[in-house]
C-alpha cells in the first residue's frame, strides 16, 4: 500500500489490557523519546473484558474510548491500527474482525492457534489490502542487529552452525496455578513453540534460512496444576522443545538448533542467538543486553567482547553509554511497525511478516510430527 506522511498521528487501539497491553501503552506514551521520528503515534482506545484492567488505562491522557465490546470498539472511526493481545484460540476470529473493520493490524505471535488459522488470517489481510505485522521484540536489541548484519553481509564466511533459543523458568514451580498458556484448547497443540517460537525464528526467517528437515524433542513435565478453585486441572501443553534442523544455506546444508523452554532452571527470560562461520562468529544473549561477543579467524581464535551501549535502530534521547531494556526494545519494535506502515522503514530491520509467521507455524507442525513418529521429517 502506498502511504504518504501526514502531521496527524497514527491512532492506536489495543484489544487486551493485560501485561502486553499495558507495556504497549507505556511505549506509546514515551513516543517523544524517539529522535526525529517521521510519524507520531498515540494510544486512543482500549478494549478489555476485565473492568479493573480497563480502568488502569484511564490514566493515559490520549485514550478517548474504553470498551468491553470489541465490535463496538472496532466500529469507532478514531482507530487506524489495532494491536491485539489475546489468547491464541481467539487470534483468528479477532484478527479477521479487525481486518474486516478496515483497520490495520499489529498481531501477537503465533498469529493463530495453528498453521491453518495463520494462513487464513494472512490470506484475508492480503485480500483486503491491510498492513499487518506480527510482534517479536528480541531482534530489536542492538546486539541481535549486529549479529544479523554480520550474517547478512557474508562476513562470517561459510556458516558452520546456528543456535538460537528462548528460556525461562517460571513453570518449574508445580504450585503455580493453571492459566490459558498451559492448556491446548487455548494456546494450541504446539504449546511452548507457539508461545515463544517466533521470537527465535524471526532472524533466521529474515535471513532466508528455512529448515528442509528437522528432528524434535518435546517435553511435558508437569501435567497437573492447581486450578485456583481448590482442585487441579490438566496441564497438557509442551513445556520444552529442542528442535534440530538441517537448514540449506546457498549450496550447502548446516545444523540449526532451536531451544524453547518454559522449564530452564535459573533463567528469568533469556533470548540468545549464536551464528558460527569459518571466518568469524557472533553471539548475543539478553543476559548481557549491551554486550556482543565475536571472534575472527587468526592464529588464535579468541572470543572478544564489545560493549554496544544504546545503539538502537531508531535513535532516542537516551545516552549511548546506557544499555537498553525490554521497554526500550518494545518501543523500537513499535517504531519499526509505524515506520514501515508509513513507507519510512528504509533498510532497517522490520517486524515479522504474516508470511514469516506462517513459515514458523510450518516448523512447529513438523516438530509435532517428528516427536510423534520419533523421526526426522520434512519441514517445508
Amino acid at each position: 500500500m502506498n502511504r504518504t506522511q501526514t502531521t496527524a498521528p497514527v491512532r492506536i487501539g489495543i484489544i487486551g489490557g493485560g501485561l502486553m497491553g499495558r507495556e504497549c501503552a507505556s511505549a506509546l506514551a514515551r513516543w517523544f523519546a524517539l529522535v526525529d521520528f517521521p510519524v507520531r503515534a498515540e494510544l486512543t482506545a482500549v478494549c478489555e473484558l476485565d473492568q479493573s484492567r480497563l480502568d488502569w488505562f484511564k490514566q493515559v491522557p490520549t485514550v478517548r474510548l474504553l470498551s468491553n465490546n470489541h465490535h463496538e470498539f472496532l466500529a469507532n472511526p478514531g482507530i487506524d491500527v489495532v494491536y491485539a493481545a489475546v489468547p491464541h484460540h481467539l487470534h483468528e476470529s479477532i484478527y479477521l474482525d479487525v481486518l474486516r473493520a478496515g483497520k490495520d493490524l499489529f498481531a501477537e505471535k503465533p498469529f493463530g492457534i495453528d498453521l491453518e488459522s495463520a494462513r487464513r488470517v494472512r490470506d484475508e489481510a492480503a485480500k483486503l489490502g491491510r498492513f499487518v505485522r506480527v510482534s517479536s521484540e528480541f531482534p530489536f536489541f542492538p546486539g541481535v542487529q549486529r549479529v544479523f548484519q554480520l550474517a547478512r553481509c557474508g562476513a562470517l564466511g561459510r556458516l558452520l552452525e546456528i543456535r538460537a533459543g528462548f528460556h525461562h523458568s517460571s513453570d518449574l514451580d508445580p504450585s503455580k496455578p493453571i492459566n490459558w498458556k498451559r492448556q491446548n484448547k487455548f494456546c494450541g497443540e504446539i504449546g511452548v513453540m507457539g508461545d515463544l517460537g517466533l521470537h527465535v525464528a524471526h532472524v533466521p526467517l529474515r535471513l532466508g534460512w528455512r529448515p528442509a528437515s528437522l528432528y524434535a524433542q518435546l517435553q511435558k513435565v508437569i501435567t497437573q496444576r492447581p486450578d485456583g478453585k481448590g482442585g487441579t486441572a490438566a496441564c497438557d501443553t509442551w513445556d520444552n522443545a529442542i528442535i534440530h534442523t538441517n537448514t540449506p544455506i546457498g549450496d550447502y546444508t548446516i545444523p540449526m538448533t532451536i531451544e524453547l523452554k518454559r522449564m530452564a532452571p535459573t533463567e528469568m527470560n533469556t533470548w540468545y542467538l549464536e551464528i558460527i562461520g569459518t571466518d568469524r562468529g557472533a553471539r548475543f544473549s539478553t543476559k548481557e543486553p549491551k554486550t556482543l561477543w565475536t571472534y575472527r579467524r587468526d592464529k588464535e581464535q579468541v572470543w572478544e567482547r564489545s560493549d554496544l551501549g544504546f545503539a538502537t535502530i531508531f535513535p532516542t534521547i537516551t545516552g549511548a553509554i546506557f544499555e537498553p531494556g525490554f521497554p526500550d526494545i518494545l518501543q523500537q519494535m513499535w517504531a519499526a511497525y509505524i515506520a514501515e506502515r508509513a513507507g519510512q522503514l528504509g533498510d532497517r530491520f522490520g517486524c515479522a511478516t504474516p508470511d514469516e509467521a506462517v513459515a514458523s507455524h510450518k516448523w512447529w507442525r513438523a516438530a509435532l510430527e517428528s516427536h510423534r513418529t520419533q523421526s526426522v521429517v520434512a519441514s517445508t
